[in-house]
């Protein structure tokens, strides 16, 4: 079987805990399956404790990583305080996403992980995107891959894959914004990529309702009547395996998770709730229905904690076990 293709590892805001849990990350996962090089400054790893080694290309990756961190080396212009963002270096990270997002266009890299960015130095620097997934989603637009496109969210945790067709929206909004076409196309893109990027044949859904007990009966609100009972005819009608809208409030318990493969949840808190209840440090932020792999930790950039020591790396060795088992899952197809 052929070795898989390491992983790039975007650096991120370099005033945030992203070096320091890369680090960590690298201590926990040298000895381990997957391989990782981190596309970002080499001189403000090699600040963070641990073994560094600067690359001049990604396929050296595998042969230094048990011994230090492989690093691509793209310097940053300004120095790095921990806790303050530096707009000098803006650009410069965003150049590292895009290019751990070509490495992963090239087959270069099995996949994408990126460690959390700052949005303000971003926006000020001139960045038009609202976050690294839509960044992504543009950098990868113009491929070629599946009928029904993401960017879809979706968070895990333990045994819990719960993926959204609203994200950062004003709860007063959610009503509107949940179409029937918006369901439909959100589930289509998570069945697919049950099956491309999980391995699972025959995947099942699992619908959340909008309303307190899935609007019981109509009496609670009609969305379900009008909205969702329509978009769940129409995937069955695809030979997409899915439930009737459930009370969201009887769907997260143990037994409950073990009937579905995925959840689709219709805004934020009705997916992170369960998701940071199950496991709160260990949450991956996963984008599905692009034609490269892409996960996430599940958290920001910690400038409180910033180089004291004490952020945990629990969310991104998750994202890039992750990373690394959906890799897998494609290349086998």
């Amino acid at each position: 079987m052929p070795v898989p293709a390491p992983l790039a590892l975007s650096m991120g805001e370099p005033a945030g805990v992203g070096p320091e849990i890369i680090a960590a990350a690298w201590s926990a996962l040298k000895a381990e399956w997957p391989v990782f090089a981190v596309v970002g400054d080499a001189a403000l790893m090699r600040r963070q404790g641990q073994p560094v080694q600067a690359i001049p290309s990604i396929d050296m990756a595998a042969e230094v990583f048990a011994r230090a961190i492989p690093v691509l080396d793209h310097p940053l212009p300004d120095a790095v305080t921990a806790g303050t963002p530096s707009l000098r270096n803006a650009g410069v990270v965003a150049d590292w996403i895009e290019q751990a997002v070509s490495l992963a266009v090239a087959g270069d890299a099995s996949g994408v992980v990126t460690a959390p960015i700052a949005k303000a130095p971003l926006y000020a620097a001139g960045f038009r995107f609202s976050g690294h997934t839509e960044f992504i989603a543009e950098l990868t637009a113009d491929i070629q891959f599946a009928d029904t496109r993401g960017p879809v969210m979706m968070l895990t945790a333990r045994d819990l894959r719960a993926c959204l067709v609203t994200i950062h929206s004003p709860l007063a909004e959610v009503p509107q914004l949940v179409t029937e076409e918006r369901v439909t196309r959100t589930a289509r893109v998570v069945h697919e990529a049950m099956r491309r990027d999980f391995g699972i044949a025959q995947p099942r859904l699992a619908l959340a309702g909008l309303n307190p007990h899935a609007g019981e009966s109509g009496s609670i609100g009609l969305e379900e009547i009008e909205v969702l009972g329509p978009a769940v005819a129409r995937l069955r009608g695809e030979g997409i395996r899915i439930t009737d809208p459930l009370p969201a409030d009887t769907m997260f318990h143990d037994e409950a998770r073990a009937t579905y493969d995925a959840a689709i949840c219709l805004y934020h808190d009705q997916a992170l709730i369960p998701v940071k209840t199950l496991d709160f440090w260990g949450g991956v932020n996963a984008t599905l229905g692009l034609p490269i792999v892409r996960t996430s930790p599940d958290h920001g950039t910690g400038f409180d904690i910033a180089g004291k020591g004490m952020a945990r790396p629990d969310s991104l060795i998750a994202a890039i076990r992750l990373a690394g088992q959906m890799a897998a899952a494609r290349a086998a197809r």
